[in-house]
């Protein structure tokens, strides 16, 4: 009777004992793997190898070093239960990418959040006082102002422009070469056109020639040059903006494009046999069609214009009026040290930013995409 009281209780003793050991696996390999880590980015940080073949080195342990932690993990998680298994084994894989996420992304939201309600300095817990400043201080107003008027505007001509070229592209018999070129200008960097467009805007006092495109043009025939992004405020926002539907007009109009290749051809024909005329195809058949389409586009690139740096900086520097929310908080933050109201204008941007991307996020849902 024991000995069969001995064999029922071992196989639980044994299960316990492999448990035990799976936990401390579960301890004891990412410390090691990240302890080994460690040592090595230590090693680099001292050595004086040549840095060619330390950059060779690095790329190959790194490679290395991620499969190292991926494979060890699921090497450890294999000796759990089936059930346990089955349940962290994702998490495994998905674990490395969250922790990163937290450490690049919510963390520093948090450290924002928090310096927002604090002095210039960081120290002196000052409440709402800089979102009150940012909300009555007629240059944070001015920036704020800007920036919608960069996505009504902006974000807006791109979308509709974008659709419209997609739509006529696509019966021209020059579609590839017309697209192409639209397409071209999405390959240049933020900061690339504003270089191009600083020199198309370039003006030159009277008499010099000029040697800005525009104030070419409009000398050639009989006008008077012009400083648009300096003189014509509040229009030279506007000057600004040209430059963002340059650029993206052509994002848009590829994923329209694609889109509407997709919309049925029987259903477009039989409301042409019905009478109906291409513009009520166009509003009742197509943009019901592609409407998630439109509005993944549109969250894109509101998103990027919520964001717009770059154009500003290069073209003004946020002089002559064009002060947008980014380069407002740059240069409280980073040039006057005013941590306190460089983090409300970035929870700002941010709280801008969340709603477009859960509008994003539910749209897709709709279509099942989650």
């Amino acid at each position: 009777m024991r000995t069969q009281l001995n064999h029922e209780k071992s196989p639980s003793r044994t299960s316990g004992k492999t448990m035990f050991s799976a936990i401390l696996l579960t301890v004891l390999i990412p410390f090691l793997i990240l302890y080994g880590n460690w040592l090595l980015v230590d090693f680099f940080r001292d050595t004086s190898l040549n840095p060619i073949f330390l950059t060779l080195i690095a790329v190959v342990w790194g490679s290395i070093g991620f499969f190292a932690i991926y494979a060890g993990l699921n090497w450890m998680i294999s000796s759990y239960p089936e059930r346990l298994k089955k349940t962290i084994q994702p998490w495994v894989f998905v674990g490395p990418a969250l922790l990163l996420l937290i450490w690049l992304l919510l963390a520093p939201a948090i450290r924002t959040l928090w310096l927002s309600f604090h002095d210039p300095q960081g120290e002196v817990l000052v409440g709402l006082e800089n979102y009150i400043t940012i909300f009555t201080d007629r240059s944070m107003l001015l920036s704020i102002i800007n920036t919608l008027l960069w996505v009504l505007f902006g974000a807006t001509s791109c979308v509709v422009l974008g659709l419209l070229v997609a739509i006529l592209a696509d019966r021209s018999s020059f579609e590839r070469t017309a697209k192409a070129i639209i397409f071209m200008p999405i390959a240049i960097s933020f900061v690339g056109a504003g270089v191009i467009w600083k020199f198309i805007y370039a003006y030159r006092p009277p008499g010099e020639e000029q040697i800005g495109l525009l104030n070419a043009i409009v000398q050639f025939f009989g006008g008077e040059p012009q400083a648009w992004t300096t003189l014509f405020q509040p229009w030279n926002t506007f000057f600004l903006i040209i430059i963002l539907i340059w650029m993206q007009t052509g994002f848009a109009m590829v994923l329209f494009s694609a889109a509407i290749k997709g919309v049925p051809e029987e259903i477009m024909e039989a409301a042409r046999i019905d009478g109906a005329s291409e513009v009520r195809i166009f509003f009742s058949i197509i943009i019901p069609y592609i409407k998630n389409t439109i509005i993944a586009v549109t969250t894109t690139i509101v998103i990027f214009t919520l964001k717009i740096f770059d154009i500003v900086m290069v073209m003004t520097g946020g002089k002559y009026g064009t002060e947008v929310i980014a380069t407002k908080f740059y240069k409280e933050y980073f040039l006057y040290h005013n941590t306190g109201t460089g983090s409300a204008l970035a929870i700002l941007l941010l709280i801008a930013v969340i709603p477009v991307i859960l509008m994003n996020v539910f749209s897709v849902k709709k279509e099942e995409g989650f």
